[in-house]
């Protein structure tokens, strides 16, 4: 008897069973039902046809229903929709969207690939016009009508995922001015915070604004607008808004069957990708499935898994009994001018988990290029491998501008293969200059892993050492060791550091103390290693490295370095300037500090007023060649994108002789210091009075918070720290945050304080929360002290955002700069 299989979805996982199923049983009847008007479509590309990258809207339609007919003989009924499922009866219940009428439809198996949908939360206005999701052609489809007829000039993306990353990027790309808003403090969820900032850089560094930490509160249509208040009380007005939250399981009709799910709404299946319900099945987004790495249940929406599972799906149909091993979450995705890929677990996971790093997993994270360096057009790529103890890879992250998917690629097949760091070092890649290099990075990393585990090498994180930078006192119990040379300290280097280049190394070793660590640094991490090891072999029993050299440093601090009020004007004089002579330079592929000595040496043979044009591949290059110039005294005139090379203009000589406003301001000490002692809130409130005055000004103000002061700046929610019984004592009995404290006098109970907020109100006093607020909106610079923090039992978790941490010596630093400094 002819036997009929019903198909609930297309897509990925549906229209994959189906014709999977009909090359395994040409007797088989298989019905696909799709609600929408298309059954198969790439919907990874749908971004890209809104940014006009892929031009014709018929590319990404994959199948027709008249092609799925002649090819496959299934009969597919678009705008079909089904409602319910009997199990027990096997009937499946379907509305035919276009024609009204409601039927019924017999299985003898059934399979599920409802997929998933954008998750819309219930946000005030967030069903107002001009906010749109994309998920379906359709969706596409508005949204370029919206961009062509309208003509929007700015746009807010709501979500650093993938799809939110890529709309961002294409409609940036169609000419709209975009934000990027995203609660956690990091875009691309699968990547971990240090590798996820290499993005932030990018991205800012191609005009997006790029909000972190801080959700939506709530949307307004207002003027033909659409306003976006944050939680943080921060206000976006935009023309158009896309959604990219998150994605949901569209388990409904799954659930109402009676069919089992978890508590995400994903479809249980087993190995087989069977439901609990006999005969009826489940792929693709909808269903839960099993992490390979941590074997534990998981949902994870990707195509490539949906496709697979359809596969397995349509031969376990048709007798077979081939099961599905988990999902490894293998992702990859271009971002501007990077591409980012994952594979495995993350560090945020493994943390959240439990584990400790050096007791359950280590990490390495190193810098290599894309291809051989001294072949034309190599690029750096950054990567980050987990690996347990015995080698077993857990993970693996990587971002760079070019080689990225193929590094992840091997990765991931060799995770899949069970094989551990130990087989990256003998992995026999092909090489070739163009391609890459004798040793592969995917080698370096196994050989890094190795030497790791060996004890070879111990490696700090940027994050690690600013934490260590940040206590008081930190020079007695730590040495940063700068190897680099004087040409590259001139570039940047790590404040407090000594240097001594690892030429000189051996012969001057005697001026290190043996008695503390010492953290090696330089460009990229290898002549740092090596240092580390002429240290460890000499009586230097606690050496580390500086994990991915200064490179990666200063991108995880591409905000402190972006270019001051002065060197833009001094860079826009040069630019409308007529050079003299332009000579040209290409340094791509070049190591650093390549570039920056041949831009040395290549002035060295100029005259003052003469221009050279330099091009490179390193993605930091026009970072440090600012810094080198500021230090050298020649101007850097512009600096631009060409394909994957950075090209910088640099005039030879300063452009003008007189100092900038800005610059003589911090020059002749006219900055602002106040030490805020108390907790008080009418002293709080004179703090922050004065602090807006003096930056109103123009003047650099700095506010340094101890003791009693730093209630001021403490969060109003409970924050959850582990605390000694003391220290949680002290925190029950201070105010917690800026709205609990009370007048130095007529207090009176509490009733003082309250009548002073009402004067204020009815005399349009600014708020103590608003007179904060817009004292780091106005680059007051707010900093508690970590000594009297620690003293207090105060966490770093407990403080308001946008405050730094620091001891009397920072504070003190400032103070020699400024002509007022207050005791409050």
């Amino acid at each position: 008897m002819r036997k009929k299989t019903v198909i609930i979805g297309g897509v990925a996982g549906g229209a994959t069973t189906a014709a999977r199923l009909r090359r395994k049983d040409e007797s088989m009847e298989i019905v696909l039902l799709e609600r929408g008007e298309y059954i198969s479509y790439a919907n990874c590309g749908l971004p890209y046809h809104v940014g006009d990258v892929i031009k014709n809207r018929e590319s990404l339609l994959l199948q027709t229903p008249e092609a799925m007919k002649k090819k496959f003989n299934v009969d597919v009924r678009v705008q079909n929709e089904a409602v319910k499922i009997n199990p027990e009866d096997h009937i499946v219940t379907i509305k035919d969207l276009k024609a009204g009428r409601v039927y019924e439809e017999n299985y003898d198996y059934l399979v599920i690939a409802t997929g998933s949908s954008p998750v819309v939360p219930p946000i005030p206005g967030i069903d107002g016009p001009d906010i749109y999701t994309l998920w379906t052609v359709p969706d596409t489809d508005r949204i370029k009508k919206v961009i062509e007829t309208k003509k929007p000039k700015t746009a807010a993306v709501i979500g650093g995922g993938f799809i939110g990353l890529e709309m961002a990027e294409n409609l940036h790309r169609a000419g709209l001015e975009v934000s990027i808003v995203e609660m956690q403090d990091q875009v691309m969820a699968p990547l971990d915070f240090e590798m996820a900032q290499l993005l932030h850089e990018n991205i800012e560094m191609n005009g997006v604004s790029l909000i972190l930490g801080d959700g939506v509160a709530s949307f307004e249509h207002k003027d033909g607008k659409t306003l976006i208040t944050l939680n943080s009380g921060k206000e976006l007005q935009t023309d158009m808004v896309l959604l990219s939250i998150g994605v949901r399981p569209n388990s409904e009709l799954a659930g109402e069957a009676g069919l089992k799910l978890n508590g995400r709404g994903g479809i249980l299946v087993d190995e087989m990708l069977r439901t609990s319900e006999e005969n009826i099945y489940a792929v693709g987004d909808v269903i839960e499935v099993e992490n390979y790495v941590l074997k534990e249940p998981a949902m994870i929406p990707l195509a490539g898994p949906a496709n697979k599972q359809g596969r397995i799906c349509a031969d376990n149909i048709a007798g077979g009994q081939k099961k599905y091993k988990g999902t490894l979450g293998t992702s990859v995705a271009q971002v501007f001018d990077l591409t980012a890929g994952a594979a495995g677990v993350n560090e945020k996971t493994l943390i959240r988990k439990g584990k400790v790093r050096g007791k359950d997993y280590e990490t390495v994270l190193i810098n290599q290029k894309s291809h051989a360096g001294y072949y034309p057009g190599a690029v750096p790529v950054t990567l980050k491998l987990l690996f347990d103890l015995d080698g077993n890879i857990l993970g693996a992250q990587a971002v760079g501008q070019e080689g990225v998917d193929k590094r992840i690629d091997v990765l991931a097949g060799a995770m899949r293969s069970g094989n551990t760091i130990y087989d990256l070092e003998e992995l026999e890649l092909a090489y070739a200059p163009p391609y890459s290099s004798a040793k592969d990075p995917v080698n370096m990393l196994g050989f890094t892993a190795e030497n790791v585990l060996e004890k070879m090498v111990s490696f700090m994180s940027c994050r690690e050492l600013d934490d260590r930078i940040e206590t008081e006192g930190w020079e007695k119990d730590l040495t940063i060791l700068d190897v680099t040379e004087e040409m590259e300290r001139m570039v940047f280097h790590i404040p407090g550091s000594v240097h001594i280049p690892l030429g000189q190394l051996r012969q001057r070793m005697s001026e290190l103390p043996k008695d503390r660590m010492i953290v090696t640094y330089c460009a990229i991490g290898v002549r740092s290693y090596n240092a580390a090891r002429i240290l460890m072999q000499n009586g230097f029993s606690d050496v580390k490295v500086l994990e991915g050299g200064t490179s990666f440093y200063q991108s995880m601090h591409y905000k402190d370095s972006r270019p001051s009020a002065c060197r833009e004007e001094e860079q826009l004089k040069a630019a409308e300037a007529e050079p003299k002579e332009v000579r040209l330079v290409d340094c791509c592929g070049l190591q650093c500090p390549g570039p920056i000595m041949k831009v040395h040496e290549t002035l060295e043979s100029m005259e003052d007023g003469e221009t050279v044009k330099v091009a490179a591949t390193d993605m930091g290059f026009p970072r440090d060649i600012e810094s080198w110039c500021q230090r050298t005294g020649n101007t850097l005139v512009k600096k631009e994108r060409d394909g994957k090379q950075n090209v910088v203009f640099i005039k030879k000589g300063k452009e003008g002789q007189q100092l900038c406003a800005a610059a003589t301001d911090v020059i002749s000490g006219q900055g602002k210091t106040m030490v805020v002692f108390s907790g008080d809130m009418d002293k709080a409130l004179a703090s922050f009075i004065i602090a807006n005055g003096a930056a109103a000004m123009g003047r650099p103000v700095t506010m340094f918070f101890t003791f009693w002061g730093l209630n001021i700046l403490r969060k109003p929610e409970k924050q959850h720290v582990k605390k000694s019984a003391v220290e949680k004592m002290f925190g029950a009995m201070m105010p917690r945050g800026s709205r609990k404290l009370k007048l130095s006098k007529m207090n009176m109970g509490g009733m003082g304080t309250k009548m002073m907020k009402r004067v204020m109100r009815e005399k349009n006093v600014e708020t103590l929360e608003n007179l904060m607020k817009q004292a780091m909106e106005n680059g007051v610079k707010l900093v508690a002290c970590t000594m009297s923090m620690d003293v207090m039992g105060i966490r770093k978790e407990e403080i308001i955002d946008g405050v730094e941490f620091a001891g009397v010596a920072s504070y003190l630093g400032d103070a020699e700069n400024s002509d007022v400094n207050l005791f409050i």
